[in-house]
């Protein structure tokens, strides 16, 4: 692990490429939800100051959605990437949700999201939909193209999916319009089927390969390892239990149960024991297993930015994750990242 610059200058981030895809990401990408008001309001000014601290540290892998903040987030995203050389970074957005004009007022907390509700989701998975949602998000984006779309949430429309919004999916890439393919979801059954029977590039798996717990590595890892696919991680603080356990805090948006609190508290004793932070450990636990290429950290500040990339950068003992196994808190057949990876 590259050891933090004394000048205050960020190392660089390692990046590798999306399956067999010309796509390259940097090992820290930025997830664009926190930037749109998730769960409360982030103003013009700090969204774009978060978005600036990540490309100052080295951040070239941004992922945004129609789902967040109503567009907000693809808006800011774009605006904010607008003047950089378009070659230089790498941008993400999904598929599956169009948005549809609303003038009833309201807000959008009920999805999490503390914006006005301006529009309203509509789920649509025809191919069809696929080509209007991505020509939606470049319109809000203000950019010329995307280099990955995600189909996203398809929990509920699998057979839909795989019949019409996939094969929708290949053509634009086969056409050109799109660089790299994929789905994102909470969950590794559905993903695995899309590593196991499409040509996907990579799958956006949230929340199911964390410190906590460890789902991925049943079938979703083994395949995409086995395919020569990519797997891009997200939620690898489960919404908040990782990054600071304590009372009232947050597992995968509910409140965490008091069993998987007192095992996170019994993490941070391990890790703080070594001098490393719980969410330094929690941030580069995935890159273990060498089907990981990314992990995604939401941020709605430059002091939430710098200190995720700071975390990254943080140098990690073997010895933290031999005390974690010792102690019963992570599985002896989990991989883990020696200290020189990342």
């Amino acid at each position: 692990m590259t050891r933090p610059d004394p000048s205050g200058a960020c190392p660089p981030l390692p990046g590798r490429a999306l399956g067999r895809s010309d796509v390259r990401v940097t090992a820290l990408g930025f997830g664009g939800a926190a930037v749109a008001g998730l769960y409360e309001d982030v103003g013009e000014e700090e969204a774009t100051a978060a978005v600036d601290a990540a490309w100052a540290a080295g951040v070239r892998y941004f992922d945004t959605a129609p789902h967040y903040g109503l567009g907000l987030s693809e808006r800011r995203l774009g605006e904010a990437l607008r003047g950089r050389p378009r070659d230089d970074f790498t941008l993400s957005t999904k598929v599956g949700r169009v948005l549809v004009p609303h003038d009833g007022g309201g807000d959008d907390l009920a999805h999490g999201f503390a914006v006005p509700a301006t529009h309203r989701r509509r789920w649509d998975f025809s191919a069809d939909g696929v080509r209007r949602s991505l020509e939606d998000s470049l319109t809000r984006l203000g950019l010329a193209r995307v280099d990955l779309v995600l189909l996203h949430d398809p929990d509920d429309h699998e057979e839909q999916v795989f019949r019409e919004a996939y094969p929708a999916l290949e053509d634009l890439r086969s056409q050109g319009v799109v660089r790299a393919i994929g789905a994102g979801m909470n969950q590794t059954r559905m993903l695995t089927r899309f590593l196991n029977d499409t040509d996907v590039d990579a799958v956006l798996c949230a929340g199911r390969y964390t410190l906590l717990e460890q789902g991925a590595l049943d079938a979703l890892l083994p395949a995409a390892e086995a395919a020569g696919k990519s797997v891009v991680v997200g939620g690898v603080f489960n919404s908040g239990l990782l990054a600071d356990p304590s009372p009232g805090v947050t597992y995968d948006y509910a409140a965490a149960p008091a069993g998987l609190l007192r095992r996170a508290v019994r993490m941070r004793e391990v890790t703080e024991a070594w001098g490393v932070p719980l969410r330094a450990a929690a941030l580069r636990f995935p890159f273990g297993h060498p089907a990981v290429a990314s992990v995604l950290v939401g941020a709605r500040s430059a002091a939430q930015v710098r200190d995720a990339t700071g975390q990254f950068h943080r140098p990690l003992p073997d010895a933290v994750w031999e005390g974690l196994r010792t102690r019963g808190l992570l599985p002896g057949e989990v991989p883990v990242p020696s200290g020189s990876e990342s």
